[in-house]
């Protein structure tokens, strides 16, 4: 259902205030051919409103030719900022950024960001933004889970389904996403709400069961035969089952590059707003599904790059993939039991 301008105006506002925008700070608003146009519209109101000096930087879109999927986290690599000096030395000028056009895992942002520029993505449909609008509840809520991943050295996942996978982890950081950015040099993303971390390298093993009705990203697709992963030595190595299978078999072939099979990030869902059954209900093109990244008692694991936080392999190939009813333990403690978050955990 719509949303009104007035409403999606106050939920910028509000982004805005958990973000520490201040009068007279520099917000550039990044967009391109995908932009939701009332996202656009009521973010530069809101934050005029606030006293914010405002810009734009429309870019051309890269990668269609090379993606199977419209999906802007379908193919990663060159972006529209490759190579862009001037839209660069801008947003390294600005206090803020709102990305309305998906700049991730990007060798660009990481250099924006390490200026002190604040970066915040916002692409979902308006109406998931002001159902999901964050607060400093879920700050809260988030940065307790990470701070158990930071002092745990393994993370593993098990499920009734055969999902039995152990990573060891420490030699990357834990990352926290609660859909605001109030620290320099902060990016998130609006919405979300979970933790994770990347394992070690080479030091993931065991079985991943993907079972029927979790989600596949960016194929936005409920599985509807299971999907047995082998992980050996941090990679998939097996890919195995029927024709889900086959097709997740054939559409990371097509990268041609074996690192898009190792594991990349690992955590669980905190975003109680978010909902396992709502990328059944928009067309796959409508939203990146953060519902499905985010929604309380997941475990996502993705495979693909993890330069996002440091490490060196930046494979086009990245998948995410949410499982349901999965418990998650650090160092043998239970931080989600059989799909639901142990409160004293998160």
């Amino acid at each position: 259902m719509p949303i009104a301008d007035f409403q999606m105006i106050e939920a910028w506002k509000e982004v805005l205030r958990l973000s520490r925008l201040e009068a007279g700070q520099t917000v550039t608003i990044l967009t391109s051919v995908n932009t939701h146009p009332q996202n656009l519209s009521t973010a530069k109101i809101a934050a005029q409103s606030m006293g914010a000096v405002v810009c734009q930087i429309d870019l051309p879109p890269v990668n269609g030719e090379k993606a199977l999927s419209r999906d802007a986290l379908a193919y990663l690599g060159e972006t529209p900022l490759t190579g862009n000096k001037a839209a660069i030395a801008a947003l390294e000028a600005s206090d803020l950024v709102l990305d309305l056009m998906t700049l991730l895992f990007s060798p660009e942002q990481i250099e924006i960001l390490k200026t002190g520029t604040k970066i915040l993505l916002a692409v979902e449909p308006p109406e998931v933004l002001a159902r999901i609008l964050p607060t400093e509840g879920d700050k809260a809520r988030v940065l307790k889970a990470k701070a158990r991943i930071e002092a745990a050295r393994t993370m593993r996942a098990t499920s009734a389904a055969g999902t039995d996978v152990t990573f060891k982890i420490g030699d990357f950081p834990a990352i926290a996403e609660y859909g605001f950015v109030d620290e320099p040099g902060r990016w998130d993303h609006w919405p979300s709400g979970f933790t994770f971390t990347f394992p070690n390298e080479g030091e993931s093993n065991g079985t991943i069961v993907i079972d029927r009705g979790d989600i596949l990203i960016p194929q936005k697709s409920y599985v509807q035969d299971p999907i047995i992963l082998t992980i050996e030595n941090g990679f998939a190595t097996k890919i195995e089952g029927g024709v889900d299978a086959a097709l997740l078999r054939e559409y990371m072939a097509t990268f041609n590059d074996p690192e898009a099979y190792a594991m990349s990030h690992i955590g669980w869902g905190l975003q109680p707003r978010a909902k396992w059954s709502t990328l059944g209900l928009y067309d796959r093109e409508a939203t990146i599904a953060m519902d499905a990244r985010a929604y309380e008692g997941n475990f996502l694991f993705s495979l693909g790059p993890n330069n996002e936080a440091g490490g060196s392999r930046t494979t086009a190939c990245h998948m995410d993939i949410p499982l349901r009813n999965c418990t998650v333990e650090l160092d043998g403690t239970p931080v989600v039991i059989d799909g639901r978050v142990v409160e004293d955990a998160a």
